[in-house]
């Protein structure tokens, strides 16, 4: 099983020719579309079907653009080396460093991540630049679609869902043969309220994966 067994369906062709014509028309209207056409599929490009081990779940990319890059790039909590580390993803780097003593690295680049098998994912692939959540009714469909696909047919996978909507995203799907770990969304309006540091995502993943005898995941960003 591969990516292209899902992106070929009908169903999902279907439904990525009436996103696409709606990204169109925007950007014939003047809004600049995130992250970069390029870049929209990035994390299928990164982290095969096959490796996919853990899958992060969060909402959708960030918004804007700095210093001329944008900051999405198409891996979710991830941005481009050069773009000052988010908030969101300062947070996650803080509970890193509180769970496993790894020092918040200079780039937020999680490339190194996706490499192992972490599937950056967000929920929506999509944004109007500076508007947050504005593309989220437009990949709804796919989204729902992907989900199922993911959990019925992989055999096993950690899935981490950070906040309501990523939580959302797994009503109604069979997760008795997955692991779920779920927190507060890293945000610094989420965090902030209590809910998501302390939890030492990290190193529970590693245990799930060590005692289901699947190599764990290096989150050291600074090597």
């Amino acid at each position: 099983m591969e990516w292209n067994d899902f992106f070929e369906r009908r169903d999902v062709k279907k439904e990525l020719k009436s996103i696409n014509k709606e990204l169109k028309k925007q950007k014939k209207e003047g809004i600049t579309i995130l992250p970069i056409k390029e870049n929209r599929f990035n994390c299928f490009e990164r982290t095969k079907f096959q490796d996919v081990k853990v899958v992060i779940i969060m909402q959708d990319p960030y918004k804007n653009i700095i210093n001329d890059i944008p900051q999405a790039h198409g891996l979710c909590a991830s941005v481009p080396d050069g773009v000052p580390i988010p908030p969101t993803l300062n947070n996650m780097l803080k509970e890193l460093k509180d769970d496993l003593g790894y020092d918040i690295p200079e780039s937020g680049n999680l490339e190194k991540w996706a490499d192992q098998g972490v599937l950056l994912l967000n929920r929506t692939l999509t944004l109007k630049q500076g508007e947050s959540n504005s593309h989220k009714t437009l990949w709804t469909d796919f989204s729902a679609k992907l989900m199922k696909f993911i959990v019925e047919n992989k055999d096993f996978v950690v899935f981490i869902c950070w906040g309501g909507d990523a939580q959302a995203s797994l009503n109604g799907l069979n997760m008795k043969e997955h692991i779920v770990i779920s927190g507060t969304h890293p945000s610094p309006l989420g965090a902030n309220k209590g809910g998501f540091f302390g939890k030492k995502y990290y190193s529970c993943v590693n245990n799930v994966l060590k005692d289901n005898n699947i190599e764990e995941i290096d989150w050291n960003l600074n090597k």
